[in-house]
């Protein structure tokens, strides 16, 4: 029995120590992304993904996050949402401290997740403070695409960021997202390879549809905990096991990234899941 017992004590203070080393550091994980869409000739660009910060700190300002950014030289920095926390409560410093230095890294587009938009959305809550935010980000030279879409490089790739109506983000129930809601936002999927940053990815299959080619998304937070075989463990709506939770996968021509995040809001833990910083090559084939 006493034998049991110190093995199970060593494996909570193990989970306890993984936790702890989760919740304050972070990985880069990187992906190929190739497509026959794109010419073969096509230089190799290298985009930095980011998505779901939650006001985390990595050192003053996340020096280490930046820094890590810098060394990637990336010709882009995308950002899918998430990076504050939709609370009127908790300052935003921490995001807005971090995202104003990237644009003397890289250009920077900024799609919103689910706590930019209800912010917006809910003046009568949260006052004029994401348009303050924003504002700021702006001046820095970040570029928002709320229900927009530019197009970058000489092989002018589309890059769609969409904002889902807020009945996708209803806990504890399965809703639909019509193609008809995504081109009323968005407009119609057009010709060309085209990237679509949509925070939640539950719904890749009706991105697919549209017209994306490459989605990025996050909101999941790789499941919180991730286990062996089954992966991630629980979304933030308490669905069970979400299928597109931390990974690049791909459908025939079609893929999504998913990042798995890097903060945490409301459930402050991560196990076998941590913080990252997602980083891809994105090239003809």
């Amino acid at each position: 029995m006493k034998i049991l017992t110190g093995i199970i004590l060593i494996f909570l203070l193990y989970i306890l120590i993984e936790i702890h080393w989760e919740t304050h550091h972070f990985v880069i994980t990187r992906y190929e992304v190739k497509s026959k869409k794109l010419p073969k000739e096509m230089k190799a660009k290298k985009i930095v993904f980011l998505s779901d910060f939650h006001n985390q700190n990595y050192g003053e300002k996340s020096i280490k996050l930046v820094e890590a950014i810098r060394k990637e030289q990336p010709d882009l920095i995308l950002i899918g949402g998430d990076m504050l926390v939709g609370n009127s409560k908790i300052p935003y410093e921490n995001a807005l401290d971090f995202v104003k230095q990237l644009p003397k890294i890289a250009p920077v587009y900024y799609a919103n997740g689910n706590h930019e938009q209800r912010m917006h959305e809910k003046p009568e809550i949260y006052g004029d403070l994401y348009w303050k935010y924003k504002q700021e980000l702006e001046s820095e030279g970040v570029v928002f695409l709320m229900n927009d879409t530019i197009l970058f490089g000489e092989e002018k790739i589309r890059l769609s960021g969409m904002e889902l109506p807020q009945k996708c983000y209803r806990k504890l129930k399965n809703t639909e997202l019509e193609l008809s809601e995504i081109e009323e936002r968005i407009g119609k999927g057009k010709e060309g390879f085209t990237i679509l940053m949509a925070h939640h990815p539950g719904y890749a299959k009706q991105y697919w549809r549209w017209g994306a080619d490459l989605v990025l998304s996050g909101h999941l937070h790789g499941g919180v905990v991730r286990l062996p075989l089954l992966g991630a463990a629980i979304s933030p709506q308490y669905h069970l096991f979400p299928r597109y939770s931390g990974d690049y996968y791909k459908e025939g021509e079609k893929g999504i990234i998913v990042s798995r995040g890097l903060g945490m809001h409301t459930i402050k833990i991560r196990l076998w899941n941590p913080a990252e910083m997602v980083v891809f090559t994105l090239q003809g084939e």
